[in-house]
Protein backbone atom coordinates (compact mmCIF):
# COMPACT_ATOMS: atom_id res chain seq x y z
CA UNK A 1 0.00 0.00 0.00
CA UNK A 2 2.76 2.07 0.73
CA UNK A 3 4.40 1.88 -2.25
CA UNK A 4 0.97 2.54 -4.45
CA UNK A 5 0.27 6.15 -2.23
CA UNK A 6 4.40 6.77 -3.55
CA UNK A 7 3.34 6.35 -6.66
CA UNK A 8 0.62 8.43 -6.41
CA UNK A 9 2.54 10.89 -5.02
CA UNK A 10 5.03 10.97 -7.55
CA UNK A 11 3.14 10.81 -10.84
CA UNK A 12 1.11 14.13 -8.66
CA UNK A 13 5.10 15.52 -8.45
CA UNK A 14 5.87 14.98 -11.80
CA UNK A 15 1.89 16.54 -12.93
CA UNK A 16 2.49 19.56 -11.35
CA UNK A 17 6.23 20.40 -12.60
CA UNK A 18 5.25 19.66 -15.89
CA UNK A 19 2.53 22.08 -15.69
CA UNK A 20 4.37 24.47 -13.79
CA UNK A 21 7.56 24.02 -17.30
CA UNK A 22 4.72 24.28 -19.88
CA UNK A 23 3.58 27.99 -18.60
CA UNK A 24 7.68 29.22 -18.30
CA UNK A 25 8.87 28.56 -21.70
CA UNK A 26 10.72 31.75 -22.57
CA UNK A 27 14.10 31.89 -23.34
CA UNK A 28 16.61 32.61 -19.80
CA UNK A 29 20.55 33.11 -19.53
CA UNK A 30 22.34 30.39 -17.51
CA UNK A 31 25.97 31.56 -16.29
CA UNK A 32 28.00 28.30 -16.63
CA UNK A 33 32.07 28.33 -15.35
CA UNK A 34 32.78 28.71 -19.09
CA UNK A 35 30.30 30.84 -20.63
CA UNK A 36 26.53 31.94 -20.97
CA UNK A 37 24.13 29.70 -22.51
CA UNK A 38 20.41 30.48 -23.15
CA UNK A 39 17.98 27.51 -22.70
CA UNK A 40 13.87 27.57 -22.86
CA UNK A 41 13.28 27.42 -19.03
CA UNK A 42 11.29 24.50 -19.84
CA UNK A 43 14.09 22.26 -20.67
CA UNK A 44 15.88 23.69 -17.57
CA UNK A 45 12.76 22.87 -15.39
CA UNK A 46 12.13 19.82 -16.90
CA UNK A 47 15.95 18.78 -16.85
CA UNK A 48 16.29 20.22 -12.89
CA UNK A 49 13.22 17.85 -12.00
CA UNK A 50 14.90 14.62 -13.63
CA UNK A 51 18.74 15.07 -12.89
CA UNK A 52 17.17 15.43 -9.40
CA UNK A 53 15.40 12.25 -9.53
CA UNK A 54 18.18 10.26 -10.80
CA UNK A 55 20.49 11.35 -7.79
CA UNK A 56 16.97 10.32 -5.30
CA UNK A 57 16.89 7.18 -7.45
CA UNK A 58 20.75 6.49 -6.79
CA UNK A 59 20.97 6.93 -3.36
CA UNK A 60 17.69 5.30 -2.95
CA UNK A 61 19.42 1.95 -5.00
CA UNK A 62 22.52 2.50 -2.71
CA UNK A 63 20.60 2.34 0.59
CA UNK A 64 19.03 -0.71 -0.40
CA UNK A 65 21.91 -2.08 -1.66
CA UNK A 66 23.84 -1.54 1.62
CA UNK A 67 20.70 -2.74 3.95
CA UNK A 68 20.99 -5.96 1.74
CA UNK A 69 24.40 -6.51 2.48
CA UNK A 70 23.93 -5.50 6.04
CA UNK A 71 21.20 -8.09 6.57
CA UNK A 72 22.75 -10.70 4.38
CA UNK A 73 25.81 -10.39 7.22
CA UNK A 74 23.62 -10.43 10.00
CA UNK A 75 21.75 -13.56 9.14
CA UNK A 76 25.37 -14.96 8.61
CA UNK A 77 26.13 -13.95 11.59
CA UNK A 78 22.69 -15.46 13.47
CA UNK A 79 23.29 -18.86 11.64
CA UNK A 80 26.95 -19.41 13.33
CA UNK A 81 25.67 -18.72 16.75
CA UNK A 82 23.06 -20.78 16.49
CA UNK A 83 25.35 -23.58 15.09
CA UNK A 84 27.36 -22.74 17.87
CA UNK A 85 25.21 -23.09 20.66
CA UNK A 86 22.27 -25.16 19.34
CA UNK A 87 19.31 -23.08 19.96
CA UNK A 88 16.48 -23.71 17.99
CA UNK A 89 13.67 -21.25 18.17
CA UNK A 90 10.75 -21.85 19.57
CA UNK A 91 7.78 -22.78 17.36
CA UNK A 92 5.66 -19.67 15.83
CA UNK A 93 2.34 -20.74 16.81
CA UNK A 94 1.08 -19.66 20.10
CA UNK A 95 -0.01 -22.25 22.80
CA UNK A 96 -3.94 -22.82 23.08
CA UNK A 97 -3.88 -22.71 26.25
CA UNK A 98 -2.33 -18.97 27.11
CA UNK A 99 -4.70 -16.52 25.01
CA UNK A 100 -2.45 -13.58 23.08
CA UNK A 101 -3.70 -10.12 23.18
CA UNK A 102 -3.21 -7.85 20.41
CA UNK A 103 -0.84 -5.34 22.02
CA UNK A 104 1.47 -8.65 22.75
CA UNK A 105 1.78 -10.64 25.43
CA UNK A 106 1.07 -8.98 28.97
CA UNK A 107 4.04 -9.11 31.70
Amino acid sequence: MRIQWSLIAALIFALVTAIFAVINVRTVDVNLLFGVVQIPLILLILGSTLLGGIIVGSFGLYRGYRLDKENRRLKAQLNEILEATGYVFPDSKPAEDQPQSKNGPSV
